[in-house]
């Protein structure tokens, strides 16, 4: 329902004002969380399908109850005699009664007066949000019966609807939109009244099937049939595991439909959810008997099952497969580390006698062993403990933040929507918006004329702008790409016009970006370059060609990409995400590998061989169902309406790539020119990225690459094709060079140690060399140590140098003197302090470094002091 907020707010419409639906839902986050509940119980699950009938200011109660009435009593032939109807009244007496839907339920033929009850704000008042659409709601339940009560013999019990037994099925919740909440206690009456819908499939099938499981219904039993097969159970042990059995089939059925649309397992968002289904779907497998990955067999099943009606199963099926199989793969490589770790916790909880495990520690068993906290959660509620999630939350979100995850914007909130609502209201009743004021097809216009609508500053309305002004302007229709689909907004110019120009003031507004800051409103934001625009003047809106071409060539790019991976790789591979600008272009898609050198060397040849057969691309209108079932690709989380608009590369009669896409492209392969990847790096798991450019880019790159190995062979002295051996030969002469300088400087080390052993000196009895040394790099000064261990059997060394400009140091104390009291790394802290910086280590060997290089000598001078002054606090021990 949340795509339809525009038209409950009345700020978007849609060319129908009824509709009806069957949508998959996940429920695993958030408010509507039933994951916890899945496998317990017959009814609950991640994933399932919403029936839903829709009016948009058309129909209200009166229609709908009846329409629900009917088709409830007289087509699926449900007693009248045990349903029930609840309506709305707030028990803080704030929000009216829904007297007017509970008048339309007693008008039901055959619908029992006292079967209508009445409850609060938790149970009949719907809410998307803290803000925004809401309003009462009447649900239908279902009795099905008193022996159906599994809280019979408990003391005191009752049963009744919204209770605490399983006797009332909730059927068919009935939502009457008819507010907008814009504060915790402020409502607001919307400008028509809606009606949403919501009966869950699997609910209603198990009644009319007379189940008293959803799980016993044709929806689940043939994936629970296939885990028993799978696993060799009988029929008792498929009773004494169904707990585990019902999260296995919900899980794989709701990752198999994740999977099919797009979504890759991974760390944030829906990717987590799809990551955490499987996982926890494999733990229980674990805990049915299951050893290897199993998971793509009960998906099988899903597929035969479902795969007529949601036919992107059986396309995607090998993605499917592929994607549970290398989870289920990487999650055994760590479960068992994660969970014996989970179990140490838990221990050390029992011995303090505390029941909540810290969420910072769960966290760490997500991030270390790739527990997801629901699986954490399972194996707690075992032992009867319990988890911060909170704290989980808040440590998971500083992770993201750490790893460079910006922080997610949504829409525009409603103070600063209002002006644009209001603007689209004024526009609308006038008239004076073209098309609803949305953008024409941007394959086709680059140019519009027409009079300025609007002109803002600051969120606020004026008459007129002036030089260095920045404003937003509003146009009858636009002929500006406006950011969507990963590609970036049109740029270029609104400027005055008029067929005698002499009887006009010129002006220019040079336009930086475009945006919708509510549904079909498209506002031009841009700087007044010259002259004095005013709302209602004659302007033509001119896109910049150029820029528009470069990115059109991106676009049409990353389409030709996505079917060369396919090729390449696999037909696993789905696109991720994209941003298409006027330089370059990105592609992320799902695959579990590093692309190889080889691989990328056959996609660029792919792609560069398709753009010089010149291919055409057509760009069509069509339903949206008949696209995607004749082969077109949409990517997830995209919203699409009825009427789509499709781009498709065809050569001869092989379709090389067919996907709904509302982006801008050129109208033959050739325009593309050249591509040239730049780059193939991981994104997270499971996600690749590419980087890339086109066209005169990519032009401009090859002949600097080119420039650049002409000068190489210069210095080098050979032709260009030489280059590349050249280098092997110069590098291994380098490396032969560096070995004999190495071997050099360790040489002039050891002389160096030869002379200062020369120089010993005698602390209480303890033979202590201290030398400053002439070497380049701090391994000579640890090499230093160990000669010394070898030539001195007793005694303590501190060596010293000025490397790179910074003092280093190195201790070491022989093994018989550190029972005296003599410690190689507190030796080290106290002469590193000597020369502002700090150091330490083992009692035998230890490592310094500071800032102050003149200090050295002096901090030198001052070790027999540290030695007998350790040796002293030994003695007085």
């Amino acid at each position: 329902m949340v795509q339809f907020k525009d038209v409950f707010l009345g700020t978007g419409r849609r060319p129908y004002t009824r509709a009806v639906d069957a949508q998959k839902c996940m429920r695993v986050a958030g408010k509507h969380n039933d994951l916890d509940d899945v496998g317990k119980d017959s009814s609950h699950h991640t994933f399932f399908e919403m029936l839903g009938n829709w009016s948009f200011g058309d129909y209200y109660k009166k229609d709908a109850i009846a329409w629900a009435w009917q088709l409830l009593t007289e087509v699926w032939n449900l007693p009248k005699s045990r349903l029930w109807a609840t309506c709305f009244e707030d028990e803080q007496g704030v929000i009216a009664r829904d007297d007017e839907a509970a008048k339309y339920w007693l008008q039901q033929p055959g619908f029992e007066p006292n079967h209508l009850v009445f409850f609060g704000r938790h149970e009949n008042f719907w809410e998307m949000a803290d803000i925004g659409p809401c309003g009462p709601d009447s649900e239908v339940h279902f009795d099905l019966g008193a022996e159906h009560c599994d809280q019979q013999g408990v003391p005191g019990h009752v049963c009744r609807i919204n209770g605490d037994c399983a006797r009332w099925l909730e059927l068919w919740n009935l939502v009457f939109i008819q507010y907008n909440r814009t504060g915790p206690t402020e409502l607001e009456t919307l400008p028509d009244k809606h009606v949403d819908t919501g009966m869950g499939l699997e609910r209603i099938v198990s009644l009319l099937q007379g189940r008293t499981s959803n799980y016993h219904t044709d929806l689940f039993s043939p994936l629970l049939d296939t885990v028993q097969q799978l696993s060799g159970h009988d029929d008792n042990d498929r009773a004494n595991h169904i707990n585990a059995y019902r999260v296995i089939a919900d899980h794989a059925r709701a990752a198999t439909f994740l999977i099919a649309d797009g979504v890759t397992p991974g760390n944030t968002g829906r990717n987590y959810v799809c990551r955490m289904v499987i996982r926890r779907a494999s733990r229980f497998g674990t805990r049915a008997g299951f050893s290897d990955p199993f998971l793509a067999q009960v998906a099988d099943t899903v597929i035969e099952e479902y795969g007529d009606a949601y036919p992107e199963l059986v396309i995607n099926k090998t993605l499917i497969q592929r994607t549970l199989t290398d989870e289920e793969n990487r999650f055994q490589h760590t479960v068992d580390l994660g969970i014996s770790h989970l179990n140490s916790l838990i221990a050390k909880l029992n011995q303090r006698k505390q029941t909540h495990l810290p969420g910072v520690e769960a966290f760490e068993l997500y991030a270390t062993y790739g527990l997801p906290l629901e699986i954490t959660r399972d194996v707690l509620r075992e032992h009867k403990l319990s988890i911060h999630a909170d704290e989980f939350d808040k440590a998971m979100e500083a992770h993201r933040l750490a790893s460079g995850g910006g922080k997610i914007t949504g829409e525009i909130s409603p103070e600063h929507s209002e002006h644009y609502v209001a603007l689209l209201e004024e526009l609308q009743s006038t008239d004076q918006l073209g098309d609803d004021g949305v953008e024409n097809d941007p394959y086709l216009d680059t140019e519009f004329r027409g009079p300025i609508l609007t002109i803002l500053r600051d969120g606020l309305r004026v008459d007129s702008a002036e030089p260095g002004d920045e404003v937003e302007v509003v146009l009858a229709r636009t002929p500006f790409y406006v950011e969507s689909g990963g590609q970036i907004s049109d740029n270029g110019t609104i400027s005055s016009f008029a067929e005698e120009t002499d009887k006009v003031s010129p002006w220019e507004i040079q336009v930086t970006n475009c945006h919708r800051p509510i549904a079909a409103l498209v506002t031009h934001f841009g700087k007044v370059v010259s002259g004095y625009p005013k709302q209602g003047d004659d302007a033509v809106a001119q896109v910049n060609i150029q820029r528009r071409s470069d990115i059109a060539r991106n676009h049409s790019a990353t389409h030709l990409l996505h079917a060369g991976l396919r090729s390449v790789l696999g037909d696993h591979v789905r696109q991720a995400g994209s941003l298409v600008t006027s330089e370059r272009l990105r592609f992320d898609f799902t695959h579990d590998a590093a692309v190889t050198e080889h691989e990328l060397a056959i996609l660029t040849q792919y792609v560069n061989q398709a753009i010089l057969a010149n291919l055409p691309i057509t760009i069509q209108h069509q339903r949206r169902q008949e696209a995607l079932s004749t082969g077109a690709t949409a990517l997830f989380g995209e919203k699409y309406g009825d009427i789509v608009r499709t781009t498709k590369i065809r050569e001869a009669s092989k379709v090389i790539s067919f996907e709904l896409c509302g982006g801008t492209h050129v109208d033959f392969t050739g325009k593309i020119s050249i591509i040239t990847i730049l780059s193939e790096t991981s994104v997270a798991a499971g996600i690749r990225r590419i980087e890339a450019v086109t066209g005169s880019a990519a032009h401009h790159l090859i002949e600097q690459h080119l420039a650049i190995l002409s000068n190489a062979a210069d210095h080098l002295q050979v032709q260009p094709n030489e280059v590349h051996r050249k280098a092997l030969s110069l590098l291994e002469s380098e490396r032969d060079l560096q070995k004999a300088v190495t071997t050099l400087h360790r040489q002039q080390a050891k002389d160096q140690l030869e002379r200062a052993l020369g120089s010993l000196i005698e602390v209480d009895g303890v033979e202590v060399m201290v030398a400053k040394l002439n070497v380049s790099e701090t391994f000579l000064l640890r090499e230093m140590a160990d000669w010394f261990r070898q030539r001195v059997s007793s005694g303590v060394a501190v060596f010293g140098a000025n490397i790179n400009g910074r003092p280093a140091l190195i201790t070491t104390v022989t093994k018989d003197l550190t029972m005296r009291g003599l410690h190689a790394g507190k030796l080290a802290m106290n002469v590193a302090q000597l020369v502002g910086g700090r150091g330490g280590g083992k009692d035998t060997l230890a490592q310094a470094g500071g800032k102050d290089p003149e200090s050295l000598s002096a901090a030198l001078d001052a070790v027999p002091n540290l030695v007998s002054d350790a040796l002293a606090v030994n003695r007085e021990v």
